[in-house]
């Protein structure tokens, strides 16, 4: 085992030693284990905590290491049928976010996933962020309920249109903020619009605070601002949630005619838009349209965007911008929900934010992304010529294809995965009647452009087999 093991996998092998020691068995000292595993004494100090912590081991200052007792089994199983009953039938639907399959068995290529390969997250950067704001003397201390000030002028900034500091609330990342929104503005069984297709987790969120999603058509210029019209006449919703930039999943722009159309008829009925701005910082490299916020003059656009997709899984940080009193709405549900956002992973977000490495991680993410875009989509039409791709995204994550007249989706995404390739199929995506079968296909989530021809050549291949 060489010096750049980690801990876990140490933890891994002495789990196995321990598992032919008795309880009480004094385990060899971190010296001995430093020369058995080849591994520094941090990383021992590192494996010795984690099983401390899981209680397979006791540790003794100035004594040793020592297997812990086994824990007893219990000799009955816990009866809990009652709890169905009393539970009724208030459970929360997370199909939409998580595999139908499960996890994807090892050397499988991964075009499902939503998040940036570890080769493209901006870990140095974001580890000496990390480490500048753990070391700030307040580090530690309660952050404000609405998140650093700091912070929410960097926001503010990113919004543009006029937002303040004050008109900026911090969130647990994106998902946080979508779901907060949602539980702000509607209540059980109110109706909310959405676009047709749109992300899962919007709908999965909706439907979890009772809400009932209404899909709302899209072409290629996004959504159709006449059919939301007759939507919000019909359902009298009074929210949308919409993502006018790089939409998910199908990387369309909402057309710049069609913005203040959107938000007039948004007004007209007395509604609310959710403006989810993910892909904020998943340009290409062409200029991005400013956030429908900025048209919007009445308060009429809840604004979110998160740090998550253009930096790391992990940096759960994102904001909801708001006017008037609908923030008051959402500042009093983060209090109930979790009276603050970490205040160390806020501070690495300001360390991050005001360092000149960013701005060239999201140069050299957007030249990436343009290239990957560009290979996934060149492989998909050579070796996959039924399959149709309308356009290909100036940015995002995501290609987005519609398969061949009769194909099943869920057959076809099965197919995949059994052939070592992972792809979301699209009925995930709508939240009615499938108008047709698609798959959405990430680039972002592979380790190189090899991966990407090679998912295209192992799709090719299983779908060609009889």
């Amino acid at each position: 085992m060489s010096d750049s093991s980690s801990s876990a996998e140490l933890a891994a092998s002495m789990r196995a030693m321990i598992g032919r020691l008795s309880p009480g068995d004094r385990l060899p000292s971190s010296r001995e284990l430093i020369r058995r595993y080849r591994v520094g004494p941090a990383t021992v100090s590192q494996a010795i905590a984690v099983l401390a912590a899981e209680g397979v081991v006791i540790t003794r200052p100035g004594s040793g290491t020592y297997v812990a007792a086994r824990p007893q089994r219990r000799a009955e199983v816990a009866d809990t049928a009652w709890q169905t009953v009393t539970l009724a039938d208030r459970s929360v639907d997370t199909r939409l976010l998580t595999s139908t399959f499960g996890e994807p068995p090892a050397g499988t290529i991964l075009l499902d996933g939503g998040y940036l390969h570890r080769s493209l997250q901006p870990t140095q950067i974001l580890t000496a962020a990390l480490a500048r704001a753990a070391r700030r003397p307040d580090a530690w201390d309660r952050a404000p309920a609405t998140g650093l000030a700091s912070l929410r002028s960097m926001f503010a900034t990113m919004a543009g249109g006029g937002a303040s500091a004050d008109d900026v609330l911090i969130t647990a990342g994106g998902q946080s903020a979508l779901s907060m929104a949602f539980r702000a503005i509607a209540g059980p069984g109110d109706p909310v619009l959405v676009e047709s297709p749109t992300y899962p987790g919007a709908i999965a969120a909706a439907r979890a605070a009772g809400l009932r999603p209404v899909p709302v058509p899209m072409d290629a210029d996004g959504l159709q601002p006449d059919l939301l019209a007759d939507a919000f006449a019909m359902t009298r919703a009074r929210l949308l949630y919409c993502q006018p930039t790089y939409h998910n999943p199908t990387g369309t722009v909402l057309a710049p005619r069609r913005r203040r159309q959107i938000i007039d008829a948004a007004r007209a009925a007395g509604a609310f838009v959710i403006e989810d701005d993910f892909a904020r910082h998943l340009g290409h490299g062409a200029p991005l349209p400013p956030p429908l916020l900025a048209d919007d003059r009445d308060g009429t656009v809840l604004y979110l965007t998160s740090l998550t997709k253009p930096a790391a899984p992990s940096l759960r940080i994102g904001a909801l911008v708001a006017r008037g009193p609908v923030m008051e709405r959402l500042r009093a549900i983060r209090l109930v929900d979790d009276f603050f956002v970490t205040r160390p992973l806020q501070e690495a977000a300001v360390e991050l934010l005001s360092s000149p490495t960013w701005e060239r991680h999201l140069r050299t993410l957007a030249a990436a992304l343009r290239e990957r875009c560009a290979a996934l989509a060149a492989a998909v039409t050579r070796e996959l010529p039924d399959w149709t791709l309308a356009h290909v995204p100036a940015g995002g994550l995501h290609l987005w294809v519609r398969l061949p007249y009769g194909a099943d989706d869920t057959v076809v995404a099965d197919t995949a995965r059994r052939h070592g390739v992972a792809v979301s199929a699209g009925n995930r995506y709508f939240a009615t009647e499938l108008p047709a079968a698609c798959l959405r296909l990430g680039f972002a989530a592979t380790a190189d452009h090899a991966e990407l021809l090679e998912a295209a050549r192992r799709l090719a291949s299983a779908l060609s087999r009889p």
